[in-house]
């Protein structure tokens, strides 16, 4: 098995070097794949030069410009235009009502659709248009944006790497408390991340799926925590032959026997529910799907292959100085999940209704989550980009700093620009290029970017121009709101199928994985309002991602049920032991409760890495799932799903074989 690791890695390792070479993070790659903005997007690529970037030179001084500044200004201007091939003539002021900016347009065909050619445009801009001793430059509009977006995207994959390893180490350390053990499954893990990156390599390869900066971070982050769970359990189930077995190699076939159910059907509902995100329309979920799926069953293969080659070949030292010797037995001790066993026992019923009322009173604080995120808030940090735009929306209140890009059939291009100008809204209407069928023009509207009046001028648009499409980034930021309402409607079923489907077929019953899934729609609730209570007032977030809600729904259901497929599945063996319910209840939390524990913390953990992200969609994407899992972990799969079970006893099996004596037994 060693030998074959080796084999399948050295054909890895050069495949998943080329990841970063297909990651996309354009605007179509985010966009939903049949919108408006979506469709302009792709009609504008196929133009001459390509999609334009679309840049806003802003000069702003406190006070006033002076001429000295004015001076500049044109000679900048003109020698970017000398400089580089725009579209239209040199770029021409627009000056505010406060004469303290100007602002320039600028657009260019000169660097096409290539994604260095982009930025090095961007930057060749910037490095022209400076400012210095109190005279303010820089370089915004939507051109840009997405190039200070790619760079963060791609400045993502090796911090966060190394972030993720780092967190896994050191928990791994503190859980086995040995120089040896935790090295085991941080090294499977980074095999299976090789792995991972090389197979959805191949997938964009061979289909074409969409690889973007977030769905490659998150299938890291994915291995490392979901590898990590597997291997704490499967280790655990080893621990315990060890002690009833002499031969490492025979341990570990019977370690293997008893947790591969549980861990294949953890697997299998996570990539299923990942799988799931395939039926979205927006381009971005769409293509974390498969990536996510591609990340989890990377993990599975390298836990349940390359992790008990190593063990079995390390023999019993692995453990040092904690040995589990042959034929030994663990100290007996009045654990804490003992105790919490016990407890819950005496007042099941209490301790159920108190655990929903909780988890109620904090999905409460969904109402208070912050409006949906507006581009300039999507940065932690503040680039360039991001200042351009605060000064402009600060020095023209009353007018809009960026396009409305529309596209219609050449034919009708003359009217639907005529039914433009006449628009409620409109200010001026600029014609751009003409080719194959279709021409381009661009709408400049009084209201700010958007804004509540700019949105409805582009619904008027659309309304009006019919044939033609329109877009611009604050169209793409309508259609983006639009297709995740869209895809809540129709990838949350899907979800909530697929992980019921999976446990139906583990556990062999009903109630028990209507119960699992109700609890973790319930913490999911609960995660989410916590996260409405502290984006604004702890993180200062000035919005909330739409996507939040859809991505973390299926992080959660699929990640959360994990901990109570272990718990149950259990419980169940110790059923079919010949264990009465509340016995096999609380033996099942005994045995399970400081592995799950720690699998739990360790998932929360990599998924809180993305705090540290400077994009504010990552953040709030890992907090919310950081804290669904660590509800999941010590309030719902502790208390609540031990409770409904004490509760139902039997019942909770049925219709399957263990729940036919509910009606003669406790």
């Amino acid at each position: 098995m060693l030998a074959l690791w080796v084999g399948v890695l050295a054909v890895a390792v050069p495949l998943s070097g080329r990841l970063g070479d297909v990651q996309r993070d354009g605007v179509v790659d985010y966009l939903p794949n049949s919108a408006d903005s979506t469709q302009v997007a792709r009609v504008q690529a196929e133009l001459p030069g390509g999609q334009s970037t679309d840049l806003v030179l802003v000069y702003h001084r406190d006070g006033g410009l002076t001429a000295a500044d004015r001076a500049t200004a044109t000679a900048q201007t003109a020698e970017i235009a000398r400089t580089h091939r725009l579209t239209g003539a040199a770029p021409t002021a627009v000056p505010s009502a406060d004469g303290s900016t100007l602002m320039y347009p600028v657009s260019s065909t000169e660097p096409g659709q290539d994604t260095t050619a982009r930025s090095d445009y961007v930057d060749g801009i910037r490095s022209i248009a400076t400012g210095g001793h109190g005279l303010t430059v820089k370089v915004g509009g939507p051109g840009a944006l997405d190039t200070d977006s790619g760079e963060v995207y791609d400045a993502l994959g090796g911090p966060l790497l190394y972030t993720t390893v780092l967190v896994v180490a050191v928990l791994l350390i503190l859980i086995y408390r040995s120089p040896m053990l935790w090295l085991v499954p941080l090294i499977s893990a980074g095999a299976a991340d090789v792995l991972s990156m090389a197979v959805t390599y191949g997938l964009n390869r061979a289909f074409g799926v969409t690889v973007s900066g977030q769905s490659s971070g998150v299938m890291t982050i994915l291995v490392f925590g979901v590898g990590t769970d597997y291997a704490l359990l499967l280790v655990a189930r080893y621990r315990e032959e060890l002690r009833r077995t002499a031969r490492p190699y025979d341990a570990m076939r019977a370690a293997l026997r008893k947790a591969a159910p549980a861990v294949l059907a953890s697997a299998g509902t996570v990539a299923a529910g990942m799988l799931c995100l395939l039926a979205a329309d927006l381009n971005s979920s769409r293509g974390m799907g498969p990536t996510a799926a591609v990340g989890v069953l990377g993990a599975l293969l390298a836990m349940t292959t390359l992790l008990p080659a190593l063990l079995v070949v390390l023999g019993r030292r692995v453990f040092w100085p904690l040995i589990p010797a042959h034929g030994s037995t663990p100290k007996e001790r009045r654990g804490a999940f003992t105790a919490i066993g016990r407890a819950v026992s005496r007042r099941p019923v209490a301790v159920l209704a108190g655990g929903l009322v909780l988890l109620g009173a904090l999905a409460v604080g969904t109402l208070h989550l912050p409006g949906g995120l507006k581009q300039q808030d999507m940065f932690s940090s503040r680039p360039d980009s991001i200042a351009a735009m605060e000064i402009v929306g600060t020095a023209y209140p009353d007018r809009g700093a960026q396009p409305i890009a529309v596209v219609a059939p050449a034919a009708r291009a003359a009217a639907a620009q005529d039914a433009a100008r006449a628009t409620h809204g409109v200010t001026g209407v600029r014609p751009g290029r003409t080719a194959d069928g279709w021409s381009e023009f661009f709408v400049t509207t009084a209201a700010p970017p958007q804004s509540a009046a700019e949105t409805a001028v582009i619904k008027d648009l659309r309304g009006t121009l019919h044939g033609s499409y329109v877009g611009g980034t604050s169209a793409q930021q309508i259609d983006l709101r639009s297709a995740d309402r869209r895809d809540r409607a129709v990838v949350v079923p899907l979800t909530l199928a697929a992980v019921l489907l999976v446990l139906v077929l583990l556990l062999r019953a009903l109630v028990a994985p209507l119960v699992l899934v109700a609890a973790v729609i319930a913490v999911w609730g609960a995660a989410l309002g916590i996260g409405g209570l502290v984006f604004g007032p702890l993180f200062g977030f000035g919005g909330t991602d739409p996507g939040l809600p859809l991505l973390s729904f299926v992080f959660l259901v699929a990640l959360g049920v994990d901990y109570g497929i272990f718990l149950m599945h259990r419980m169940r063996e110790e059923s079919l032991g010949g264990s009465p319910p509340s016995s096999a209840t609380l033996g099942a939390l005994r045995s399970t409760g400081g592995v799950i524990t720690s699998a739990g913390v360790v998932l929360a953990a990599t998924f809180s890495v993305l705090l540290n992200m400077p994009l504010v969609q990552l953040a709030e994407l890992g907090f919310v799932i950081a804290v669904g899992v660590l509800l999941d972990t010590f309030l719902v799969r502790t208390f609540l799903v031990t409770s409904a079970s004490l509760l139902l006893r039997r019942h909770i099996w049925w219709p399957g074989p263990l729940g036919a004596s509910a009606r003669g037994g406790a």
